[in-house]
């Protein structure tokens, strides 16, 4: 318990919110961005993305310790640092990693007016929450919490690996209103699922002494779902994992379906709004299923010492180990092979946009692009709001960001972002359009690139296209 934890706080101490995309959304020189929303503006006639290059996001995250908090330079023993960061922390404090990495990305402009995109992407998507009732009895041990009853329903965590393919439209129905749809298809290549867990462990006084202690697993109903995992324990070494797993990101693996939904809507000629809906969608796990499941109620008796704790070093485990073979023969793990079916995790996205200084595009000093509708300056404030919802509860951003076309081929984007890590996130994204190439680049969390350890979001987001403007 004591090196998962260093290892948890070591590995996720600096980074992001998970697929927050704030610095790209909206930015209309940016093809990707019709991925955040399927509805939003296109002014290219054409773009085909550079393979593997058109779209590289990576982040990790930590809503309630930085590498700082525990190894940054302090008089405080590291011991001390940590368990202080674990009485700190709750339950719903979580840690993130998420990576997209586009294969392919094209679209192109029919004669009627319709705006075709499509392409494929690799996905991972990680969430563990915090439980902090079994870090305190890792790290303490039990003997200061007799009677207390440690939630194992704390215990909260899904991964997965797969690779999607989407195609969508995109319409202009009015001077006023832009709208678009995008269908995906999940090639799920590896997942896993532990949520809902529910129980308690609980260490009491024997009945009638004083010198023997129960330990008792309370309706303890623990699950861990998994697709694509049984099978990889046969293989061996980590070239056959690596194999197998990639042939399943072409429809070798399992299936899911979703739908991305998106608009834009002028308000005014200055005022402009956006929304979307992104995987609203399942994904079918049927093939290479395995699920653990372990239920039941068991005292154990007769062990007359309290468990050590974790943080002096030097414990051997034995009553560790006792208790896990023990709870393990009592409360037998159940290895199932049932379907189950999983929703995506569905993120909304939403956007308020005021443009004003000089108008810009055409061959007119006010280029209306659409006449009553939305007129294109070189400059734009506002607000964007994002969630994602995962197990728990959802996880939310709000930020405000500042637009300017510096150029009629370089533009740039600042925003200021509060979310479930930092009141405090300063990013800045850059899009340069050279001939027909288009380049962009995008880092959160400024303010802490003196020292990225105090960090506990950073982000990277960078993409590189090929795109056709209207004649």
């Amino acid at each position: 318990m004591r090196n998962l934890l260093l290892c948890i706080i070591t590995l996720w101490g600096s980074s992001t919110i998970a697929q927050n995309k704030q610095l790209i959304y909206g930015v209309e020189e940016i093809p990707q961005s019709l991925l955040l929303n399927p509805g939003a503006m296109v002014p290219q006639k054409m773009h085909i993305g550079i393979p593997f290059l058109s779209q590289l996001h990576l982040n990790l995250g930590s809503s309630g310790v930085s590498a700082y908090d525990i190894f940054g330079e302090s008089n405080v023993d590291i011991n001390t640092r940590i368990r202080n960061k674990i009485f700190e922390m709750k339950s719903t404090d979580f840690f993130t990693a998420t990576q997209q990495l586009d294969l392919i990305n094209f679209g192109w402009r029919t004669k009627s007016e319709l705006y075709l995109s499509g392409g494929i992407y690799q996905e991972f998507d990680f969430i563990f929450y915090f439980p902090r009732d079994l870090a305190i009895l890792g790290w303490e041990g039990n003997a200061d919490y007799l009677d207390y009853e440690f939630d194992l329903g704390e215990l909260s965590t899904t991964g997965d690996l797969l690779t999607v393919y989407h195609f969508g439209l995109n319409k202009q129905l009015s001077n006023k209103l832009t709208v678009g749809v995008r269908a995906k298809l999940y090639s799920s290549m590896f997942s896993y699922r532990s949520t809902k867990n529910s129980g308690t462990f609980v260490t009491r006084f024997g009945e009638g002494t004083s010198n023997i202690y129960e330990h008792i697993v309370q309706e303890a109903d623990v699950k861990v779902e998994t697709s694509g995992y049984a099978s990889l324990r046969e293989l061996d070494g980590a070239g056959q994992v690596t194999s197998e797993v990639l042939g399943r990101a072409f429809f070798g693996g399992n299936f899911g379906v979703g739908v991305d939904l998106g608009a834009t809507y002028d308000i005014s000629n200055k005022l402009t709004a956006s929304a979307s809906l992104l995987d609203v969608g399942t994904i079918f796990h049927s093939k290479d299923v395995e699920t653990y499941h372990a239920t039941g109620t068991y005292t154990l008796d007769g062990i007359e010492l309290i468990f050590p704790p974790l943080s002096d070093g030097q414990s051997t485990f034995p009553y560790y180990d006792d208790l896990e073979d023990e709870i393990e023969r009592e409360i037998p793990i159940d290895t199932l092979n049932n379907s189950y079916s999983q929703m995506r995790p569905m993120k909304v996205n939403a956007g308020l946009a005021y443009k004003f200084g000089k108008a810009v595009g055409g061959s007119g000093e006010c280029n209306c692009r659409n006449m009553g509708g939305g007129i294109d300056r070189n400059q734009s404030a506002g607000l964007q709001l994002y969630s994602i919802f995962r197990p728990k509860s959802p996880q939310m951003a709000a930020t405000l960001f500042y637009y300017r076309r510096i150029t009629d081929y370089f533009t740039a984007k600042a925003t200021y972002t509060v979310d479930s890590y930092s009141y405090s996130n300063v990013g800045l994204g850059v899009t340069a359009d050279i001939g027909k190439f288009n380049f962009y680049l995008a880092a959160d969390n400024l303010l802490r690139y003196g020292n990225l350890a105090k960090a506990k979001s950073v982000s990277l987001q960078l993409g590189f296209n090929l795109k056709f403007d209207e004649e």
